[in-house]
């Protein structure tokens, strides 16, 4: 199927594209700006693609808060320009949309509830991808790290971690919000296991388990072998600051109905990347 990505060069993107080969053309920033209508528009009538992945995104939750608008083209009109042709668009986002304050995991049909800019646009993006899409499919996901890095966030979190845990002489990381930290080798797989098995609506893929940032940091850390306490912190929200869901995990009824695989437990996709990014201990490789 030929197959366009955008965001070409992030984390997901660069999975999906050494899975589908010379099957998909994977561009950047630099080369497809999804907020330029026109530049889309033009992209799309060339190379025709069958299906679009979107992994472009403005993320960063800090300059979301800080730049409202740029926040709302990247993330929602930057969708709508992509359901500009008959190709089926499958587009990511994020666990973020639901508030967090409930302590069930959350599922494909519990209603949203966003609490920052970011989640606000990632949700009004979800509707423009379903209102103008052909058959779009939406996919949430949560925690995301694999290994080509997160170069807007100065790496992906686990390469963070490791960084301050080599500078300091311990690690202080919250304990009260939960999640699935998401290996997105494995994410890029049930991507296309749900392609092909025509899934449209709304999707919650994530990895399997659920821990906090704490108990996360704790893994990477014994897993790289290296002696540094992680101590456990509270959220705190400073005033003007993000407002971050507590329990981010989220429950996939509608994904086991369509057949789709679970993905693996979040550790065993730690272990997993970190063995292919050479991160392991020794002992542990």
């Amino acid at each position: 199927m030929r197959t366009l990505i955008t965001g070409g060069g992030g984390q997901l993107a660069c999975d999906l594209e050494s899975r589908l080969g010379s099957e998909a053309v994977s561009l950047a920033r630099t080369q497809l700006d999804i907020t330029d209508a026109p530049a889309v528009k033009r992209a799309l009538a060339e190379l025709r693609p069958e299906v679009i992945f979107n992994c472009a995104a403005y993320h960063n939750l800090d300059q979301c808060e800080a730049d409202p608008g740029r926040s709302f083209a990247v993330n929602v009109d930057g969708v709508r320009n992509l359901c500009g042709s008959r190709a089926r668009l499958v587009h990511l986002s994020t666990n973020y949309v639901f508030d967090g304050r409930r302590p069930e995991p959350y599922d494909e049909h519990d209603l949203p509830a966003p609490r920052s800019i970011y989640a606000i646009s990632k949700l009004a993006g979800e509707y423009a991808a379903l209102a103008y899409g052909e058959r779009s499919l939406v996919v949430r996901s949560a925690g995301l790290y694999g290994l080509h890095g997160s170069a807007s966030k100065g790496g992906n979190f686990v390469q963070r971690m490791l960084a301050r845990a080599r500078e300091t002489d311990a690690l202080q990381v919250v304990a009260d919000q939960r999640l699935q930290p998401t290996y997105t080798g494995d994410l890029a797989d049930a991507l296309l296991d749900a392609v092909r098995r025509d899934a449209d609506g709304v999707l919650h893929l994530t990895a399997g388990g659920d821990c906090s940032w704490h108990q996360f940091t704790e893994a990477i850390i014994e897993l790289a072998g290296l002696d540094v306490p992680v101590r456990a912190s509270a959220t705190t929200v400073t005033p003007g600051g993000v407002d971050r869901p507590l329990n981010g995990v989220l429950a996939r009824p509608r994904a086991d109905s369509l057949g789709i695989p679970a993905l693996p437990h979040w550790r065993d996709g730690l272990e997993r990347y970190m063995a292919q990014a050479d991160l392991l201990a020794a002992s542990a490789g």
